[in-house]
């Protein structure tokens, strides 16, 4: 008996932002879905036209720095909790502004994104190597991952709404350029998840990546690029489980 063809999927797709090579992720997460042929996706630089998200089953964003409107955050939210699923990852909890001072402030939101998200970004140390560990060894998201070191983008965030951690790692120390610079001892969530009415959000923090070309304006280009975890076989084990859990229907 020949198997059943495969229901399709809708996806939506919001890459765009700063200081990233958001190219780069926009192509590797897009290849990933494609892995899935009944997976349709659409692709979008902003969050305007959500009125696709009422034919899809969820939505990835790789942002930084890229901001919904109140009324859009609002769609966001009832979508979620009519039960939508949202891949979040690296920049997506990010506000950035450079002070006069020139340091990097991370603004409080007042659109609602970050209370839906569960953190907002607040600063970064400088790129460098750090242990991840697995603190819930049971979820789909983790099973058979063992703790381990990556040299990432460690993103310090504050938590803004209950979230269950599934990955963290610990930080003190200073990050440089930031307005809060100095950081005690603290916990910081690498991969979580929220809930929100029927719907929820799975946030990886993991992920930076910058080319030669991704600082307009404050250089025309920039030496050194930066891979990060995109140079991991875990980063593209834990995004294909993203996408895997984003799939299937309900929890």
């Amino acid at each position: 008996m020949a198997e059943k063809p495969a229901t399709r999927i809708d996806a939506h797709f919001i890459a765009a932002g700063k200081y990233h090579d958001i190219d780069y992720a926009r192509l590797e997460v897009l290849k990933l879905l494609m892995e899935h042929p009944h997976i349709r996706t659409t692709v979008a630089a902003d969050y305007s036209g959500l009125e696709r998200l009422d034919q899809c089953r969820f939505l990835v964003t790789y942002t930084c720095d890229l901001l919904p409107t109140k009324e859009q955050a609002q769609q966001l939210r009832s979508w979620l909790e009519a039960g939508g699923k949202w891949l979040a990852l690296h920049g997506t909890n990010s506000i950035l502004v450079f002070t006069e001072s020139g340091l990097v402030d991370a603004p409080d939101d007042t659109t609602g994104l970050m209370e839906m998200l569960g953190t907002q970004f607040k600063a970064h140390p400088p790129i460098g190597p750090f242990p991840v560990e697995v603190v819930n060894k049971d979820h789909e998201l983790t099973r058979g991952i063992d703790d381990f070191e990556i040299v990432d983008e460690l993103y310090l965030s504050e938590t803004t709404a209950p979230i269950d951690t599934l990955m963290q790692t610990t930080f003190e120390g200073e990050a440089t350029g930031f307005t809060k610079e100095h950081w005690d001892k603290t916990t910081v969530p690498i991969l979580y998840t929220r809930d929100i009415g029927k719907g929820r959000i799975v946030y990886n923090a993991l992920g930076h990546c910058r080319g030669h070309y991704d600082l307009p304006g404050m250089a025309d280009f920039y030496p050194h690029k930066e891979m990060c975890a995109w140079n991991y076989d875990v980063y593209y084990d834990l995004l294909r489980r993203g996408i895997a859990w984003a799939m299937r229907e309900g929890e």
